[in-house]
């Protein structure tokens, strides 16, 4: 009985497949099957390029996984012949219809509930990273010096990308170095954490311009799409307007209204200020930014401006090199004047661009330390330029001012996340954990700048420094600034650094010699601007030479005297002459110096440069016996972020006169077991 059942059932299976054949179900399946995979695959790549949201492709999965049950039931139904659609002729031998339907909707039902478990969750993960690098694009024009057009280029196309805010776009600076040598797309996806490289070359022959562009996949190096445009040099805005939107519909970056209005607007009709600028950059961005460097970038925006009166982009970056200028070698109240001035300008003739708003923050930044009106334009900038890494830099810079240590390096490190070979913003990050005594992570963090910028003398420098106020180690500084490249810097930063190291390791002779061969008067340094003689007065002081230290510090006194008419408000150039008048024996003025230079510039108000001047108030009481006071900041500064350390106190010889007194030995060994 049970062998006639099984024979049975097989007959039956054995029919049924014979019907599924005879009715072309096989070949109906098939075809759908095919069809599906060619729709499926062909929406992937279509739905991103038209902006269509996720869920639409797993709507068109779902309803080809539904369809395709129902067109086997079609298909067993109905037949095409030469005379049209028929319903498909029963056979004799046909029987169990109903069953043999039930078993047909099963074995649909169950290979789309299998498809569907295999498909959706690929669909639905289906999420491109909007993520982004411009590589720099080669210059194929014959004449070599149309290189920084190239660059200019490049740069403005990842400006215009850097405005979408729903894409991550990686900053110029950590680009530039893959400029020569060979490119591998997935090394340098990993490195700067993209998943799409922009590369291109640029030939330009007079006021003709021609430019080729790729978009590439870094995970597997393979072209997306490329573009030619042979145009005119008044339309090199329109390539990179057209490029921005190509790029951001491909990413499936969402482009609001503001976005679109700011990437179709053209910074000048002007081609020949258009050129300026672009040469103006390469001086404006460098790593290391000498005063020659900011001299020459504001040259070149000064002649674009000349050339466009209503050119907003370069009045906005003319101020940015204004306000550096301001604060680091010519805190001047006609630079400071000129940076907020040219600020204003870009905003009356483009009152939302972000880079006016920029220069504004960094005006009322470094020229009136109005540290609540600055971060308000940096949140500006940044809400409109959410890819712009200096926004958060200056905003992570004030943070450090106000004492908010967590909340700074946070934004340091967005900074340079997002322009991660940019060795300027490695510089800000790394001497905020020196500022921190935290000098392992600092140390490797200077480590990165020197493979940013190998060439650059702060990467050097940086390294040195931390070499000292870490172990004292001055000979590692001394090695690590004769390694640096010679510097193209006329200030003289690159010399009073290394004769500070030198000073340090007390080698006076060669420190001497050093800042002897230097031919101006007036020194950069990282505190200011320092006269030559204060240098030489030192070094003759702590050789014991009293007459000619005396000469020296008289002709220093009045250098700095002009310095600080230039100035009045100057606290770096109140406390640097106060040491002076400390070295000349003039006690109680030099005392009054170094209070008011601590009441322009408080701790209270800015916990990083404070502490510093803090340091020349207590060195100045050092040079004139006020040994009490004295020890007390000095007991206060090594317990202070960016205050002093155990191993720089050691080393520096202006520490010499309290090295005698019990106290002071007390205070090195309170705090020599403490970071």
């Amino acid at each position: 009985m049970i062998a006639m059942r099984d024979a049975s059932k097989s007959l039956f299976m054995s029919g049924f497949f014979e019907e599924l054949q005879r009715r072309k179900v096989y070949r109906v399946a098939a075809a759908y099957i095919i069809a599906a995979g060619f729709i499926i695959q062909i929406g992937s790549a279509v739905f991103p390029a038209w902006e269509l949201p996720n869920w639409t492709l797993r709507l068109v999965v779902v309803f080809l996984l539904i369809g395709f049950p129902i067109a086997l039931i079609l298909a067993w139904a109905y037949d095409v012949t030469p005379q049209g659609i028929r319903v498909t002729t029963k056979t004799a031998a046909e029987t169990h219809l109903r069953r043999n339907l039930i078993i047909l909707i099963t074995i649909g039902a169950i290979i789309s509930a299998v498809a569907g478990f295999l498909l959706l969750p690929r669909a639905a993960a289906h999420k491109i990273d909007k993520s982004i690098a411009v590589l720099p694009f080669q210059n194929l024009s014959d004449e070599k010096e149309n290189a920084y057009f190239a660059d200019g280029m490049q740069d403005d196309i990842l400006t215009n990308l850097s405005k979408i805010g729903d894409l991550k776009v990686i900053s110029r600076t950590s680009v530039m170095s893959y400029r020569d040598g060979t490119r591998n797309a997935r090394e340098i996806g990993k490195a700067l954490g993209v998943a799409t490289l922009l590369e291109g070359s640029v030939r330009r022959i007079g006021n003709r311009v021609r430019v080729n562009v790729q978009l590439i996949n870094a995970d597997n190096d393979e072209h997306i799409w490329a573009e030619d445009y042979d145009r005119d040099l008044t339309d090199v805005f329109a390539i990179q307007s057209d490029l921005a939107k190509k790029i951001s519909a491909t990413l499936q970056a969402k482009l609001s209204p503001n976005e679109k209005a700011r990437l179709d607007r053209r910074p000048t009709e002007n081609p020949d200020a258009y050129l300026l600028f672009i040469q103006a950059e390469r001086y404006a961005t460098g790593p290391d930014m000498f005063s020659d460097d900011s001299r020459k970038a504001e040259q070149l925006y000064e002649q674009a401006i000349k050339l466009d009166p209503n050119f907003a982009a370069a009045f906005a970056c003319l101020s940015m090199v204004e306000s550096w200028a301001y604060h680091t070698f010519d805190p001047t109240s006609a630079r400071r004047e000129r940076a907020r001035v040219t600020a204003d300008q870009a905003l009356r003739l483009q009152p939302d661009l972000p880079e006016g708003h920029l220069a504004l923050g960094f005006s009322y930044y470094y020229g009136d330390r109005d540290y609540e009106r600055a971060l308000a334009e940096f949140e500006i900038a940044k809400r409109d330029l959410p890819n712009e890494a200096q926004a958060y830099m200056a905003i992570g810079a004030i943070q450090r001012r106000q004492g908010k240590w967590t909340e700074s390096t946070a934004n340091f490190e967005r900074a340079t996340t997002l322009d991660p070979k940019n060795a300027s913003f490695l510089f800000n990050l790394g001497f905020s954990y020196v500022a921190q005594r935290n000098f392992e992570t600092a140390d490797k963090i200077f480590d990165r700048a020197l493979v940013a910028a190998p060439q650059a003398f702060s990467a050097r420098a940086l390294k040195g420094v931390v070499a000292i106020l870490w172990k004292g180690d001055g000979q590692v500084a001394e090695n690590q600034l004769a390694s640096a490249a010679p510097a193209t810097d006329s200030g003289g930063l690159v010399i009073s650094t290394q004769v500070w190291v030198m000073t340090l390791e007390r080698k006076f002779p060669e420190a001497l010699q050093a800042v002897q061969q230097f031919p101006g008067e007036i020194l950069d340094t990282h505190t200011g601007r320092v006269p030559k003689a204060f240098f030489e007065g030192l070094i003759y002081h702590y050789q014991g030479d009293k007459l000619k230290a005396a000469a020296a510090f008289e002709h220093a006194h009045i250098v700095a005297e002009q310095l600080l008419h230039e100035s009045p408000d100057d606290a770096p150039r109140h406390a640097l002459l106060g040491e002076i008048l400390a070295a000349l024996g003039q006690k109680d003025a030099a005392i009054s110096e170094g209070k008011r230079a601590t009441e322009l510039l408080p701790e209270s108000q800015d916990a990083y440069d404070g502490p510093q001047i803090s340091a020349a108030l207590a060195e100045i009481y050092a040079w004139t016996g006020e040994n009490d006071e004295a020890l007390r900041l000095l007991d206060h500064l090594l317990a202070t972020p960016n205050g002093m350390t155990v191993p720089l106190v050691k080393l520096d010889p202006v520490w010499d006169p309290l090295r005698k007194d019990a106290r002071f030995q007390s205070l090195i060994d309170k705090y020599v077991a403490k970071p």
